[in-house]
């Protein structure tokens, strides 16, 4: 999902949006649906969560933000 794209969406659910990064931005919107905030936090792919909106951008960022930590 592109960051228009969930900007948007996080500004319907009268989020504040601001200049979160993507990550930070779709973790905000999970706490705010009352989902565990796990956006990128996949490691090595383990994630069970099929039918989760965000899962195909959370497995492509996950890397990254593991490697960051």
């Amino acid at each position: 999902m592109k960051m228009n794209e969930i900007r948007s969406l996080a500004a319907e659910m009268g989020l504040k949006p601001g200049k979160l990064n993507k990550v930070a931005l779709v973790r905000t919107v999970q706490r705010h649906e009352g989902n565990y905030q796990c956006f990128a936090t996949s490691v090595a792919h383990g994630c069970d969560q099929l039918m989760c909106a965000w899962r195909d951008d959370c497995l492509k960022l996950a890397p990254k933000e593991n490697a960051a930590a």
